[in-house]
């Protein structure tokens, strides 16, 4: 695949839950990426990366291209979610620098949302908790 073991063992060292995707273009994924806030922990080989990991908030994403164990386009019936302090502030960063699917919401389940689609087609949807009382309720 590509990855070294050191570097997946490197990845390894955080407790909790990430996901590999597959992408087709690894420096438009992590220049998109980055655009959004999203920090890139480690990639291989440096140059021209066939592996990359990145981080905001509560999300790890790692990503892999080229060579890898599953056929066809990348693909994920669903979406990231990424818990930042404030879905506004966010919106406020990135609103003229990436397009979005669906501006900032207040959803009828109680959360204040903001949905992405980035270059592979993959869904991130930034999310708060509407405390009720707050300014941020429509």
């Amino acid at each position: 695949m590509g990855v070294t073991g050191r570097h997946y063992v490197g990845a390894m060292t955080d407790r909790g839950a990430s996901i590999i995707l597959k992408v087709d273009d690894m420096l438009a994924t992590l220049t998109w990426y980055r655009q959004l806030g999203f920090r890139v922990r480690d990639s291989h080989p440096e140059d021209d990366p066939t592996w990359a990991e990145v981080a905001r908030d509560d999300l790890v994403v790692q990503f892999v291209c080229g060579e890898t164990p599953w056929d066809g386009s990348p693909a994920l019936t669903g979406c990231l979610y990424v818990r930042p302090a404030s879905v506004d502030a966010v919106f406020a960063s990135i609103k003229d620098v990436v397009e979005w699917e669906w501006g900032v919401e207040d959803r009828e389940w109680g959360a204040r949302e903001l949905t992405l689609q980035d270059p592979n087609g993959y869904y991130v949807t930034f999310t708060e908790l509407i405390t009720p009382g707050s300014d941020e309720t429509s």
